[in-house]
């Protein structure tokens, strides 16, 4: 892996939100576990909460990646923009408890850009450079399958926004209503595959549980469009 996202708030759907001090209890350990391991990546916390990020930027978090694309708590912009983090705006429709009662948009990939592209407007209107700045279209977080295929299958319409885009297909829902596989962790092969139509659509960072066979099949797939110097 290029870097490790660590979380301590669930936002699968239907997930109930933590406190901050509970957020804080479960990742400063880890981030610090790694470290002190000698872990030499970077560290990106997962968080929707200002102080969570403040807190895991002390113990060495370098990227700020929120599933609200800043927006839940207010603090948010501001930290990102005088830390000098990284950060992933991800589009999410509405809370993660309610984000799947009903899902519904325009057109799913006009409608996602437009959130995004306002995102990173807002991000740069805070002092936050472009550089700093990754994008999500965020598969499984208030779409139903036909959204999530369509996002997959037009993923190229985000490289737009002239920022590296973000996949995080890894295990989902969606993954198993194609397959009719039940279990998340038996969803490998549909992972890898998604994460290969990505970065057949110019993903330039996939988010992934199953690091080692996303990366093998990542290094064939490069290989064989001659993006690698064998």
């Amino acid at each position: 892996a290029d870097f490790l996202d660590i979380g301590g708030e669930s936002t699968r759907p239907g997930a109930e939100p933590v406190s901050v001090a509970e957020e804080q209890d479960r990742v400063l350990p880890v981030i610090e576990g790694l470290l002190a391991a000698g872990v030499e990546v970077p560290i990106s916390i997962d968080t929707r909460n200002a102080a969570a990020a403040r807190a895991a930027f002390a113990a060495g978090a370098r990227l700020f990646n929120d599933v609200s694309a800043l927006s839940h708590d207010p603090d948010s912009l501001t930290f990102a923009a005088e830390s000098g983090a990284t950060v992933c705006l991800m589009h999410a429709l509405g809370d993660p408890r309610t984000m799947q009662d009903d899902p519904t948009y325009r057109h799913v990939l006009i409608d996602i850009f437009g959130y995004l592209e306002d995102r990173v407007a807002a991000c740069l209107n805070a002092g936050i450079s472009r550089d700093r700045i990754i994008i999500d279209p965020g598969l499984g977080f208030g779409k139903t399958l036909r959204h999530n295929v369509n996002i997959l299958a037009g993923l190229s319409a985000f490289q737009g926004l002239g920022v590296p885009v973000l996949v995080g297909a890894s295990r989902k829902g969606f993954i198993g209503k194609l397959s009719g596989e039940a279990v998340a962790a038996n969803r490998v092969p549909g992972s890898v595959a998604a994460a290969l139509i990505a970065a057949g659509q110019g993903a330039q960072i996939i988010r992934a549980h199953d690091v080692a066979e996303t990366r093998q099949a990542l290094t064939v797939w490069t290989a064989a469009n001659g993006l690698w110097d064998i």
